[in-house]
């Protein structure tokens, strides 16, 4: 009896401490298992498999552009000032007005200049009937040839200085260089003015140039007669242009090459110093390869993307075109049927197992 009891006291003691050390085997036993099979990984085989999505590379028709911005000028341009100094007599420019090319739009006080070119005509007028007589006596042998060499050096120079003085008088004027529009204008009639007075701008924007840069590695895409479209802020409505010009050098700085293009402005709704959103149209691309654009991982040595291999993934370094504004061309390092992993690209390593999801 007392044999029992004490084994009764026995089994009432141990089966606590049983318990608690069956509660820890189980606690330090579970993390190990969540380590060994996490969220994908195959709870037969036991192999760690990270779920990911991702594409099938299949090549399409590229619509071939090319996105820059640029700003948009006048044909023609120009500031208009005056050659002399004097005081405004008349001002025909009407601000905002369509001027013809010759058209004279200021004048300034030239009293002075027309007196003293009548006064260089008299006085020529004089020594041409001089010259006329010393020419003929001199036909005769009536003077010396030295008489009629100084009344011809006479009558040059007055030709000469009555020459000064027209072009004097031409600098009273402003005519317009070009046909154009008129922009505001900075003086008034009585005003006294020099070279460094603005009167006005004149503005040919019949057809107006689009400036614009693109960067170095598509020069060897572009060339002159490329067409472009554009439109300006605020307006939806689409413009279109050829490319004119482009400069024989990139530039060292921002490693882009500038061009221009011009595009017809009848109406005149493209204000020069607009700002523009450019697509350069070039050739078509009929089997290109396209990835998105957050699939590739930039990298000192490149650019690179994560690609499913035998069921694990692979870096491989990759050459990018042509952008749109999702996508971007994948010019090397891709090819037809390869699989792009698109997601969890921060954790992934190479050689890690994947289970991949196609889109």
């Amino acid at each position: 009896m007392a044999r029992l009891m004490k084994y009764k006291k026995a089994l009432i003691v141990a089966a606590p401490l049983a318990v608690v050390v069956l509660i820890i085997v189980l606690a330090s036993s579970r993390p190990q298992e969540r380590q060994r099979r996490p969220v994908g990984s195959n709870p037969r085989s036991g192999e760690m498999r990270m779920p990911v999505r991702g594409v099938v590379i299949t090549p399409r028709e590229l619509d071939n552009k090319i996105l820059a911005t640029g700003n948009v000028l006048a044909t023609e341009e120009v500031e208009l000032r005056t050659e002399t100094s004097g005081k405004v007599t008349e001002i025909r420019l009407k601000e905002g007005s369509h001027v013809q090319k010759g058209d004279l739009l200021v004048k300034i006080n030239d009293s002075e200049l027309r007196a003293q070119l009548e006064k260089a005509e008299s006085r020529k007028r004089l020594l041409e009937d001089k010259e006329l007589r010393q020419r003929r006596l001199r036909e005769v042998n009536g003077i010396s040839q030295e008489q009629y060499d100084e009344s011809l050096n006479e009558l040059n120079s007055v030709r000469a200085e009555v020459n000064l003085l027209n072009a004097q008088l031409a600098k009273t004027e402003i005519r317009a260089p070009f046909s154009g529009v008129v922009g505001l204008r900075y003086i008034s009639e009585g005003s006294y003015i020099s070279p460094t007075t603005l009167v006005a701008s004149l503005h040919d924007i019949s057809s107006v140039k689009i400036e614009f840069s693109i960067p170095e590695k598509y020069t060897g895409l572009v060339q002159k007669g490329n067409k472009i479209r554009f439109t300006l802020e605020g307006s939806s409505r689409q413009h279109e242009g050829t490319i004119y010009a482009i400069e024989p050098k990139v530039d060292p700085v921002t490693r882009t090459l500038k061009m221009r293009a011009i595009a017809r402005n009848e109406r005149e709704l493209i204000l020069p110093g607009s700002f523009a959103k450019i697509e350069l149209l070039l050739r078509k691309e009929a089997n290109a390869v396209l990835v998105p654009s957050y699939a590739i991982i930039p990298d000192l040595q490149g650019q690179r993307v994560y690609v499913a291999r035998n069921g694990k993934a692979a870096l491989v370094n990759v050459e990018t075109g042509i952008r749109t504004e999702e996508q971007i061309q994948v010019i090397k390092g891709l090819q037809a049927n390869d699989t792009l992993i698109t997601t969890g690209l921060l954790q992934l390593r190479p050689g890690v197992p994947v289970s991949i999801t196609v889109e």
